[in-house]
Parts: structure tokens; sequence; C-alpha cells
């Protein structure tokens, strides 16, 4: 059986990346399924390309696997696209899911619902050694609510807003969530490159 790693710790997409490439007989295994003394990547690039393709490229050239990564994020054209690349530690050191919101929040005060554009990004890279890394996207467009609502999901979830929908993205459920999300979008582009790449793998 083929196989591929998942440059992550996080159980729930480690989870969610292993049942996609199932259904095309590929074996996922994450880090946390690899001995403890795997390194940890400095995620040290500009834009969400960088920092996943540092990932996967650094694992790919230890293991001499394919390795599959993502970086993703919430871009606010308001704000000049940030957070960006630094959505999880925005509100700096000790930075928190409740304190990055406040700082968004904050930092859109005075700008009408409607200016309040933006979008989740995903990028997906996947690195094989000797080989040329390749990237999907996925995005999720909506806007920044004015206030924190919903007790599902994480991250800025409960102030986006997807497009199309009344309520943030911690108020929908996960189905529908993943559904709509940039992950998801991501992923879904995946299918054509496997059936297209599958014999060179």
């Amino acid at each position: 059986m083929k196989e591929i790693i998942i440059a992550t710790k996080n159980r729930g997409k480690a989870k969610e990346f292993k049942a996609f490439f199932q259904v095309y007989g590929i074996h996922a295994l994450s880090l946390l399924d690899l001995p403890e003394d795997m390194p940890d990547v400095e995620e040290t690039g500009t834009t969400f390309e960088e920092n996943a393709a540092l990932k996967a490229e650094e694992i790919a050239a230890l293991l001499n696997k394919p390795v599959l990564s993502d970086d993703s994020g919430l871009v606010i054209d308001a704000l000049d696209g940030r957070p960006g690349v630094y959505s999880a530690r925005y509100s700096g050191e000790g930075a928190n899911d409740e304190r990055n919101m406040a700082k968004v929040l904050h930092e859109l005060e005075t700008v009408a619902y409607n200016e309040r554009t933006a979008r989740f990004v995903s990028v997906l890279a996947i690195a094989r050694p000797g080989e040329k890394t390749i990237f999907k996207k996925g995005f999720c467009e909506g806007r920044i609510a004015t206030q924190p609502a919903g007790a599902h999901g994480f991250g800025y979830d409960p102030i986006f807003v997807p497009e199309g929908y009344a309520v943030t993205m911690a108020q929908l459920s996960s189905i529908e969530k993943n559904r709509i999300s940039h992950r998801k979008h991501a992923i879904s582009q995946l299918d054509t490159w496997i059936r297209e790449e599958y014999t060179s793998f």
C-alpha cells in the first residue's frame, strides 16, 4: 500500500486527511504516529505557501517519503491582509483565540460591516523526494462580524460570517462547516491530482 506522511500533530486534522487518503488506498500517517524525536519545523516563511513547503520538504527529506503539510489563516482586506500567516500568534506572546479575535475586532472598530470582507485561506504542500513541491489552495469568503458568536469551531470561527450566511462559522454544525471550509476546498483539489499522478506517487 502506498504511504504518505501528514505533517501535523493536530488529531482532528490528521483524522480528516487519513479518511480522505484511505479512499484511494493510500495509508496516511501523521507526526503523532512517528517517533517523538521528529523535529518541529519553524514557520519562518512570509506566505502560506512558504510555510507549508518548509514543513513538507524538511520532513520529506528526513524520511524519504511523500509528505503533505498545510498552512492556513485569516486574511482581512481592510487590514491589508492581516493577520495572514501570523493568524495563530496575532496578539503576540501568549496569544490565544480570544486575544487574537479581540485584537482583530479592535482594529476593525471603525470599519463598516460591508467593508469587513475577509477569507480563510488553506494552502496544501505535497513534497516528494527529488521532485518539485505541489501546491493546492482553498478559500472560504466572508466578512468579519462586530462581535463573537457561536460555540463551535476554533480560531477565528466566532467572528467569521461565511458568504451567503447570516451566522458565524462557529454557529454552524461541524458537518456544514466542513462542507464549505477552506481546508475542504483545498483537499477536494487533491482528488484530481491523485487520479492524474497516482502512478508516480
